[in-house]
């Protein structure tokens, strides 16, 4: 799976404006929203919030994937946010947070669900690609990473 495949240009927000977890959720979810349409943005929020209450996932080196499943969605959805001055997303190793990847799957899909997470945590491992995500100086810039990312792993 590609995440390019997954992420649609229109879901990228280059700065996410919320201080709190709740908050980058409800942006993240918003712009999905807003670009999907049919989404219920609070059940899809707490879904989120009730997954992030088993463990944060923020999966540490600045990164987070937010995620769950819900049986409004047909389709893996995803949406990115990036938070320049970062934000305590209680990640593993306490650090700030600033790239934030949000995934959300139909109930049924572990493969597809688990094959997205794997993806997105291999690329964002890569501490330069990272460090270019931050610099970009745009949604469009960091989508064309995005796709740069892929090609080059």
């Amino acid at each position: 799976m590609k995440i390019l495949d997954i992420l649609d240009k229109r879901l990228i927000l280059s700065e996410i404006a919320s201080k709190t977890k709740e908050g980058v959720l409800r942006e993240l979810v918003h712009v999905l929203a807003r670009v999907e349409g049919k989404i219920n943005e609070d059940r899809m929020t707490e879904i989120l919030l009730e997954r992030e209450s088993l463990g944060s996932t923020g999966i540490g080196e600045g990164v987070a994937i937010p995620h769950g499943k819900s049986k409004e969605v047909k389709k893996i959805l995803a949406s990115f946010g990036r938070s320049l001055p970062g934000m305590d997303f209680q990640s593993l190793d306490g650090k700030p947070t600033h790239l934030f990847f949000l995934l959300i799957a139909p109930e049924n899909s572990a493969g597809m669900h688990l094959k997205a997470l794997a993806e997105i945590s291999r690329l964002m491992k890569n501490q330069a690609f990272r460090k270019r995500l931050m610099d970009a100086p745009s949604a469009e810039e960091i989508y064309s990473l995005f796709s740069e990312g892929e090609e080059k792993m």
